[in-house]
């Protein structure tokens, strides 16, 4: 009797109607319970992993690189270290400037004549160091008879700037570069002589020059949204062996025009075969005759 009375609590309580679906509900409290608390755990960990987090996303508008997204916040500015102390030699070709500027920007070599497509800047004749006007990837270094060395930096794509008459590169093909860094020296050019010590410095978008001048303190998006149809651009330099070529002939043009000059001069000078003598005859009998009509004068 006494074994049967400590049964009946128990299977009393599970009789009742709302003893299994209590137990569900525990048992389900219980689980969401600890998945709860097993994430919150990992949370806290991986956020005491990532100690350099600074609420600042990473991802930019565009997923451009790191890089061009920094170069985009920098500006143009010239390729030397104190631009108030120097001289720009010639100013770049403006098909929209007057006929004397036009004519100033013109470079002459091989009596040919050549628009320019930078600006050449000078420091009172003096080498200098010759600096990145914004930060990028060397892509052309190049040893040039003609305009004097050449080295280019793309920027973003198409966009580039060139820098020529310079020496003693500090740079090679695939570098990158920052702003200000010193990549070369400046030197001089066969193309351009009259500007002496100087750098050509040379700004393009899609191989097109635009005037330099126009983008200091400009930032390279500015150059990137700028429509080129509506720029004053110039034409292309000369090739280097094409321009030597077009001097030499300009030269033996101008030595065959000489020795022609020269011939027709001496031919002018110098009288026909023949013809010196026949006049001293004559004259020899103009003079016999004047002599005897004298003498029978005085008869």
């Amino acid at each position: 009797m006494r074994e049967e009375e400590k049964k009946q609590p128990s299977q009393n309580f599970l009789k009742r109607r709302w003893a299994y679906p209590a137990i569900y509900l525990a048992s389900a409290a219980i689980i969401i319970t600890g998945i709860l608390w097993y994430q919150a755990g990992n949370d806290v960990n991986e956020k005491a992993k990532d100690y350099s987090y600074d609420g600042v996303p990473t991802d930019n508008e565009f997923n451009q690189p790191a890089e061009e997204v920094n170069r985009s916040l920098e500006n143009f500015v010239m390729p030397v270290s104190s631009p108030e102390d120097t001289v720009i030699e010639k100013q770049f070709y403006d098909t929209e400037a007057s006929a004397e500027e036009q004519e100033a920007a013109l470079v002459v070599y091989g009596n040919m004549y050549y628009p320019n497509q930078g600006v050449d800047i000078s420091k009172d004749g003096q080498e200098f160091d010759v600096l990145a006007a914004m930060s990028g990837t060397v892509t052309k270094v190049q040893e040039d008879s003609l305009l004097g060395n050449t080295i280019e930096i793309e920027h973003s794509k198409g966009i580039v700037t060139r820098y020529q008459s310079v020496k003693d590169f500090e740079v090679a093909v695939g570098d990158v570069v920052d702003q200000g860094q010193a990549i070369a020296k400046a030197g001089k050019s066969l193309f351009n002589e009259e500007a002496g010590v100087h750098v050509h410095f040379e700004i393009r978008k899609a191989n097109v020059a635009v005037n330099p001048l126009e983008y200091f303190n400009k930032s390279l998006a500015t150059l990137q949204e700028a429509q080129l149809e509506d720029k004053k651009v110039s034409g292309e330099q000369p090739d280097a062996e094409a321009a030597q070529e077009n001097a030499a002939e300009d030269q033996a043009s101008e030595d065959k025009a000489t020795e022609e000059n020269g011939a027709d001069d001496a031919a002018e000078e110098k009288p026909e075969a023949g013809q010196k003598p026949k006049q001293e005859n004559a004259d020899q009998k103009d003079d016999a005759a004047d002599n005897g009509s004298d003498v029978k004068d005085e008869e």
